[in-house]
């Protein structure tokens, strides 16, 4: 005799708590047709990824719209888990709008959400490739909170906030924070055009936070070389010529 499956070990990630129970109450209307554990509830992405790495997380019913960290960047920080959870979107969004998951593939659930529609969506969840989520991520627009990085198998998320200069070294970006460096794989391209808010490119691999340039200076034997210094931090930072320019012009309408 075969033995039963085990219970679909779920995490329910929603900022509004009667959104919360609706999805409890959904998934206990389900138990007759499959078997569903939930292992916790969380109001943010950030005790969503706390959760999502002290115990073991099948599927993850995720609402895109919170304040802080979105479901969307929640998702991507998820993935870089060594065994990333499946994800099911829940959002409050037009048809229209949703039109960017159906060409990806993507499940979702659309408020108020209905149990044969939540059943259908647990039997086929699967995990994203990043790609997938930079897509879904250029249709919905919004700068992330956090960088991400997988050190010895858990999430060290890294604040925008914190973060001092951007540096790309041939398929990897170092991250530069006042305490330490990370190595992340994304482009620094794609980066700059994210957070063009918070940073200034000073050279064709190198962005730097706008807010924490604390010196400009001319380098030392050379009439055009220039260099900057960041708050917290004694390295020095060569700006290009080509940059140069930029930057003050940056600076001076900021």
């Amino acid at each position: 005799m075969n033995a039963p499956n085990p219970p679909l070990r779920v995490l329910i990630v929603d900022d509004e708590a009667p959104a919360r129970h609706r999805l409890r109450d959904v998934l206990a209307d389900c138990a007759d047709r499959l078997s569903v554990d939930i292992v916790g509830e969380a109001e943010n992405g950030l005790d969503a990824l706390n959760q999502a790495q002290q115990q073991a997380v099948d599927t993850v019913l995720l609402d895109i719209r919170m304040p802080g960290m979105d479901g969307l960047e929640c998702a991507a920080h998820l993935n870089r888990l060594d065994k990333p959870p499946a994800i099911i979107f829940s959002t409050a969004y037009e048809t229209y709008a949703c039109q960017a998951f159906d060409l990806n593939a993507v499940d979702y659930l659309l408020k108020p959400v209905r149990t044969d529609r939540l059943l259908r969506a647990l039997s086929r969840a699967h995990s994203l490739s990043d790609s997938v989520l930079q897509r879904l991520q250029a249709a919905h627009p919004k700068a992330r909170t956090h960088l991400s990085v997988n050190e010895k198998g858990r999430i060290v998320l890294i604040p925008v906030t914190d973060i001092l200069y951007l540096k790309a070294e041939l398929k990897y970006v170092t991250v530069r924070t006042a305490a330490r460096e990370f190595l992340i794989e994304e482009s620094l391209t794609r980066l700059e055009n994210e957070f063009d808010a918070v940073f200034l490119r000073i050279h064709r691999n190198c962005l730097v936070a706008s807010a924490r340039i604390r010196e400009i200076g001319k380098l030392p034997g050379d009439e055009e070389g220039h260099f900057l210094r960041l708050d917290g931090l004694d390295e020095r930072l060569t700006v290009s010529r080509r940059q140069y320019s930029a930057l003050r012009e940056a600076l001076r309408s900021g």
